[in-house]
């Protein structure tokens, strides 16, 4: 299952403002929560007493929570990686290892009688993982998550990002990634310019990071890094298909009915035999044989136009296309709308037999 989450920081935010928050996530059906326990500054009980209240009112919301560590932290409260109790009497469902221990110390974790999972730092690029699963972990209480990255380009580049998730999904366990709201300012450390993991995502809106990281089929669990949200970026990511990609787009003025309701409306598959061309959906040309479709709007085509050919074209006419690279119209194909700016990259995550839809 493909969930939303988002962070809380507990000692950087007033108690109410924090339950309000996941108040507010989980009527968006947002199931996960991250937060940080790198540092305990000031009363350590008065920490840990907050912490606790915390996590049960989410709990109490139905959410998961993972609690981020490190070995410094476990030497702080006195705690041994082969007693984990302490996160259990907190309340937490897992902790996450911001750094790592030998992997044997991980794969006895695997095994705490209390039945949290361990959240592994996915974004190192190490063996870390090879190298637990040597030691024999109990792989079914494994989680992966990437970092995030509070200063501007120091996020994980594309490359990298891609091959370090491959090595938990092949695996087959479960992972997670940041996204950064634009409107959110709150996070573990003073420097605040957006909590995302991928750099490419700093300026991009929430809701297409999300639809990129699920676009990878790489990231099961999207988590807004930093807080507040905003209910209305909260709600906007409740109402992505984790598992289908949909494509904001801008329509022409003039395009008639028919063409509108193909583009809105029709489930969309990109044919097997690809072109490098364009993205082909070529069912709506079955569903609307017969139908006259007029060339009404044959403009140069553009990376990212939206084409469905004029019956001009004949046996193709109906088919919708998106285009992947600039052409010559030959004066048969209607450009019909256009895939918005900032998701023109995402059609080069779209393959043979994918599935997509595009929305206005």
């Amino acid at each position: 299952m493909r969930r939303l989450g988002i962070s809380i920081y507990p000692n950087h935010s007033k108690p109410e403002e924090v339950k309000n928050y996941i108040e507010l996530a989980s009527k968006y059906n947002f199931k996960r929560v991250f937060t940080c326990l790198l540092s305990i500054e000031g009363d350590k009980e008065a920490v840990v007493k907050e912490f606790t209240e915390t996590i049960a009112f989410a709990k109490e919301k139905g959410m998961e929570v993972i609690a981020d560590v490190s070995p410094q932290i476990f030497d702080v409260l006195g705690i041994s990686y082969s007693d984990l109790t302490f996160f259990k009497e907190i309340g937490a469902d897992g902790i996450r290892l911001d750094m790592g221990y030998t992997g044997n110390e991980e794969s006895v974790m695997t095994f705490n009688p209390q039945g949290l999972k361990i959240e592994l730092n996915i974004s190192n690029g190490t063996k870390y993982l090879e190298n637990i699963l040597s030691y024999q972990a109990n792989a079914t209480n494994l989680y992966g998550c990437h970092n995030f990255y509070p200063h501007r380009y120091t996020g994980l580049g594309y490359d990298h990002f891609i091959e370090t998730s491959k090595q938990y999904k092949a695996q087959g366990i479960k992972t997670a990634a940041f996204v950064s709201s634009p409107t959110a300012t709150i996070g573990p450390w003073p420097v605040s310019e957006g909590l995302c993991t991928l750099e490419m995502h700093r300026e991009l809106p929430i809701v297409t990071q999300a639809k990129h990281l699920w676009a990878t089929e790489l990231i099961d669990d999207v988590i807004i890094g930093n807080a507040f949200a905003s209910e209305e970026e909260l709600k906007a990511l409740s109402e992505i298909d984790p598992y289908q990609l949909t494509l904001n787009c801008e329509l022409v003025e003039e395009i008639p009915e028919t063409e509108k309701k193909i583009v809105l409306e029709e489930p969309h598959f990109n044919r097997g035999d690809v072109s490098d061309y364009v993205i082909r959906s070529t069912q709506s040309r079955v569903k609307y044989s017969g139908h006259e479709f007029p060339a009404f709007h044959t403009p140069a085509i553009k990376k990212g136009d939206i084409l469905i050919e004029s019956s001009l074209y004949t046996r193709y006419a109906g088919e919708l296309q998106l285009a992947r690279l600039p052409m010559e119209n030959t004066g048969k194909t209607n450009v019909v709308g256009h895939v918005v700016e900032e998701e023109l990259f995402l059609l080069d995550l779209i393959k043979p037999w994918h599935k997509f839809r595009l929305k206005k």
